[in-house]
């Protein structure tokens, strides 16, 4: 019993940390997907468009930009991964045919860290006497570049899923009321689960900047109601200007 009980404890844990390293991704494309749709709901109910246009218009631009996010999430990732792959080619080359000039290098990192003397040399024989972090130090040292461990298919779904659920938030009140389940203004009720759910995701997004939780949602709210209003007053001046 205690081992099933072990194993499922080390399931939780696995399927947590999978969470935390796409956790980046999912706060931001809920951010972006909310905010853009939300400024979108914003403009056809500044301009008074007609309920079905405003569905067409969010959902066309829900699944274009959410398309658009994560293809550029991501390349940006396989971009990342194949930068370092190259780089790290390069310096297993550089290992394997120059290891005096290698080793000089390591010397020279970590003189500039403080090592001195017989600890500089015990320093430098126990990192080259081991490949592998012979080319971890270099790598991360020297270039400053860490192995990237996010999927970059993976990043980019989570991106996208992120994306189109957040960014369907603003629209479900007019979905609701296309259907006629709710005689309530759309946009007044679109505007109150919005700034719900842009107060939920300042909450998850304290766990991605570390910074504090007051100062995560009022950034977030901020954001969107800066968004909302430009592109309120902007579909209101474009009406009484072009109809």
């Amino acid at each position: 019993m205690e081992i099933e009980l072990n194993d499922s404890k080390h399931t939780r844990n696995s399927w947590m940390e999978r969470f935390e390293t796409y956790l980046p991704e999912v706060v931001y494309g809920s951010i972006d997907g909310i905010v853009t749709t939300f400024a979108v709901v914003a403009g056809a109910a500044g301009a008074e468009l007609q309920i079905n246009i405003i569905l067409i218009l969010g959902m066309a631009n829900l699944f274009a930009d959410g398309l658009s996010m994560s293809i550029g999430s991501y390349l940006s990732n396989k971009s990342e991964r194949d930068n370092y792959q190259k780089h790290l080619h390069i310096e297993e080359w550089e290992i394997e045919n120059m290891p005096d000039d290698e080793r000089k290098e390591i010397e020279m990192i970590y003189r500039q860290k403080g090592f001195e003397g017989k600890e500089l040399e015990m320093v430098v024989n126990r990192i080259t006497s081991n490949k592998k972090v012979w080319l971890d130090t270099m790598m991360k040292d020297e270039l400053g570049l860490s192995e990237q461990k996010k999927s970059p298919l993976k990043a980019g779904l989570s991106t996208l899923v992120a994306f189109i659920t957040a960014g369907a938030i603003p629209l479900a009140a007019y979905i609701l009321a296309y259907a006629g389940k709710y005689q309530i203004d759309p946009f007044i009720l679109s505007s109150l689960v919005t700034v719900f759910a842009f107060i939920l995701i300042g909450y998850i997004k304290t766990y991605v900047t570390q910074i504090g939780l007051l100062r995560s949602i009022l950034e977030t709210l901020l954001l969107g109601a800066a968004a909302a209003m430009a592109a309120y007053f902007l579909g209101d001046y474009l009406e009484k200007l072009l109809v």
